[in-house]
């Protein structure tokens, strides 16, 4: 018999944070984000559903899949992420996570979310950032 964790039934959605990189659509109508990670390839809007990248027909997240949006309880974690070379351009998300989840000691794998609020850092020249540019890559449909 396998013993289950008992359900959370939180009063407010938990919280939570990420980093990922802007993107504005390719009519300049919308914002959007993609991941630095799993599921990168694929811009995600402000409010946003998961699904399983590995094109399974199961809903995220899913205990034996990797699906699913990711984030971590400190902001200080996350931080401490931007200081890789090839997330450098990267903002950090304070994000809610809305539907089902799955809590880990660092943070959580969840099926739904809402980005509260971006941080840009600071130019690469030093100053702090007032405006975003375009950094020369994008995806299909976004810039």
């Amino acid at each position: 018999m396998r013993l289950r964790l008992p359900e959370e039934r939180p009063t407010e959605p938990p919280t939570g944070f990420k980093i990922a990189h802007p993107v504005l659509s390719q009519d300049g109508t919308r914002a959007g984000f993609t991941g630095v990670s799993l599921g990168g390839a694929l811009p995600y809007g402000v409010v946003a559903d998961a699904s399983c990248v590995y094109g399974r027909r199961h809903r995220s997240p899913a205990r034996r899949c990797d699906c699913g949006f990711h984030c971590v309880h400190e902001r200080a974690t996350a931080e401490a992420l931007l200081c890789v070379a090839e997330h450098r351009a990267a903002v950090l998300l304070d994000i809610t996570v809305l539907g089902a989840y799955i809590r880990f000691e660092l943070g959580f794998r969840y099926a739904r979310q809402r980005v509260r609020t971006a941080t840009v850092g600071p130019c690469a020249c030093g100053a702090r950032a007032v405006a975003l540019a375009d950094a020369g890559w994008g995806r299909p449909g976004w810039r």
